[in-house]
């Protein structure tokens, strides 16, 4: 167990180089595919940066509102805020804006750019539904995701495969609409067709490519995030617990889609979760994490803080 939490946090910082390399490779691609060369890269590294940097002050924001989640106090959620207030303390970290999503359905997620500008969103059927001690394990499961800087490692990720997915739309609908065959006239050499061939191909390739990526890195690091949060309660079966409540329930989030799936502790659109399976999945199998919890609290383990 130890050595693949390991082996995640290496595996998702070269994976995070396959997508900037994907975003260059097609931007130069495009670039010299319709005449503007290095131009081309320049304007791709610049989408990148922008939205970026929007993502990266104002995402939390963006993904709370879309997710309809609404703050609240210690008084509004006494227990809710007592357990994340505890949980802050276990992680070393400041205490995070607290949100509840008016949602039967039991899920949560954590948001932010760094732990001192960080938010937890948990729905009212969670509240519900979960005592204490799966509370806990929830909550820790989403404090890792803080302390380890998940928030912010997903935020790149996200920004570099919209990116590659807006260059890729833009080249496709300026080559559907007649685009690459002036391009060609203008050209005579066999090099340009070459290269536009090349970038048709990257257009339609990279965005696929770039979004699985992306899931792989979000799986591995929800396992990561189960392991801390067993350092972090020192209680296995709680989060297991949790887990298996909410593998179990019925209820479909409707406020959750597709851009924010990932984001939650589980698949929260059941409908695409029943019919998804190994490398379109935003998370690992949900027995699978079960199963490791529960040999855990079977071995009497608690990964330790050197081992993470």
């Amino acid at each position: 167990m130890y050595q693949q939490i390991a082996k995640n946090k290496r595996l998702s910082y070269f994976l995070i180089v396959i997508v900037t390399a994907l975003l260059v490779v097609l931007g130069y691609a495009i670039g010299f595919a319709i005449g503007i060369g290095w131009f081309g890269l320049a304007i791709a590294l610049a989408i990148a940066i922008g939205l970026g940097l929007a993502s990266y002050y104002k995402g939390d924001a963006m993904v709370l509102a879309v997710s309809r989640a609404q703050p609240v106090t210690h008084d509004q959620a006494p227990q809710l805020y007592n357990v994340v207030e505890e949980m802050s303390i276990a992680s070393g970290n400041p205490v995070p804006a607290v949100y509840i999503i008016n949602d039967p359905a039991p899920n949560a997620f954590a948001t932010g750019r760094n732990p001192e500008h960080s938010s937890i969103a948990v729905t009212s059927g969670l509240l519900e539904k979960m005592n204490r001690e799966e509370l806990q394990g929830v909550i820790a499961h989403e404090m890792s995701h803080v302390r380890n800087y998940d928030i912010l490692f997903a935020t790149l990720v996200g920004i570099m495969v919209g990116a590659i997915a807006l260059m890729a739309d833009f080249f496709l609908r300026w080559s559907f609409f007649g685009g690459a065959r002036r391009s060609n006239n203008n050209d005579n050499g066999a090099l340009g067709l070459i290269l536009l061939v090349l970038a048709l191909v990257m257009a339609i390739l990279a965005p696929i490519a770039a979004r699985l990526v992306q899931l792989a890195i979000s799986r591995r690091r929800e396992l990561l995030a189960d392991a801390s949060a067993v350092q972090l309660t020192r209680d296995p079966n709680g989060l297991a617990d949790a887990l298996q409540k909410i593998a179990d329930d019925q209820e479909v989030l409707v406020e959750a889609n597709r851009a924010t799936a990932h984001l939650y502790i589980a698949q929260p659109i059941k409908k695409f979760g029943e019919r998804s399976r190994g490398l379109f999945d935003t998370h690992p199998p949900i027995q699978e994490r079960i199963k490791i919890l529960r040999a855990m609290a079977h071995e009497g383990m608690a990964p330790t803080t050197g081992a993470a």
